[in-house]
């Protein structure tokens, strides 16, 4: 899979013509699953590169950093995941003040048509785009006739009545429903990041941690986890994901105790895999407390994977 960055500096590199589709894809979801076959399998079909195009910043968070949905995975993740799909090229477009001013009618002739000559483009139905939101599915179908190419409506996937989509992810992931999350993305939530040095107390407390920061913010509290990165096989832990109230923390990180592991592990980047979730982060009133949970915790963990062990 070949990233594009600069659209303008990489003609040489982009795949002309191709068949393309675009979004934030945040979380890469069963509906954005759905939109990845189905462009791996018209592009198939076609004989032509597979194009992902997408923006970054994403919108929302260019035009209202405060009020922009919290991310559910890292650019870094999203480019991981995609190149897993084997999709043939990723455009990311610098989304800044001059984009932001593109009218669709030239995002249209001026990206899709001179730059990417796509002859098959796939969105959803509610895709919007160019200045002021203006450019839609329907121009889109105006413009495939005006210039040869065919555009295809993305299908929508439904789970419980509802429409698989990021927010309703995040909304799973609030309310600490990794289950529902699980069913949603067709496998369990994930934060991945470089093991960083910390200020060893959990170490003081006698359960020694990686710590990991933390970019997007999408849940909070005390997991079961398994950790991919340290060996051949996942390792089972417990995390902790927010502020450390007791401590006195303000950022937001990360901290993974991993059960019955020892080893160094600064340095590695690991993935966190999210699958039950235990409790709430709270303040408590001493450290001693805090170990006395953080002992209950430990408990919770290994009994569920003593479960999971005898389930299988």
């Amino acid at each position: 899979m070949q990233f594009i960055r600069d659209i303008r500096n990489s003609k040489d590199s982009l795949a002309r013509p191709c068949v393309a589709t675009i979004g934030n894809f945040d979380g890469i979801h069963l509906g954005h699953q759905a939109i990845l076959q189905q462009l791996k399998d018209t592009a198939a079909k076609l004989q032509l590169p597979s194009v992902v195009i997408l923006f970054e910043p994403q919108p929302r968070e260019y035009f209202s950093p405060q009020q922009a949905p919290v991310r559910l995975m890292t650019l870094r993740e999203k480019l991981a995941t995609l190149k897993q799909w084997k999709i043939d090229k990723v455009i990311c477009l610098r989304f800044n003040a001059a984009f932001s001013k593109i009218s669709a009618e030239k995002f249209i002739q001026c990206i899709l048509v001179e730059d990417l000559c796509v002859q098959h483009l796939i969105v959803g139905s509610d895709f919007h785009f160019g200045h002021d939101r203006l450019g839609d599915f329907h121009l889109l179908q105006l413009a495939g006739k005006q210039y040869g190419f065919r555009v295809a409506c993305s299908p929508e996937i439904m789970l419980h009545g509802e429409r698989v989509s990021s927010t309703l992810v995040r909304a799973h992931l609030l309310a600490g429903e990794l289950e529902q999350v699980k069913q949603c993305l067709g496998k369990d939530y994930t934060l991945s990041g470089r093991v960083i040095h910390g200020q060893k107390r959990g170490r003081e407390l006698g359960f020694p941690t990686m710590n990991i920061p933390v970019k997007h913010r999408a849940l909070k509290g005390v997991f079961v986890v398994e950790v991919a990165g340290l060996g051949d096989r996942s390792l089972p832990g417990v995390a902790n994901v927010g502020i450390r109230p007791t401590v006195g923390g303000s950022d937001w990180i990360l901290e993974v105790h991993l059960l019955n592991y020892q080893q160094s592990h600064y340095g590695n980047r690991i993935s966190v895999a999210f699958l039950h979730k235990i409790r709430d982060e709270v303040r408590f009133e001493s450290l001693e407390a805090l170990k006395d949970q953080i002992n209950r915790d430990v408990d919770t963990a290994q009994r569920y994977f003593a479960e999971k062990v005898n389930h299988d």
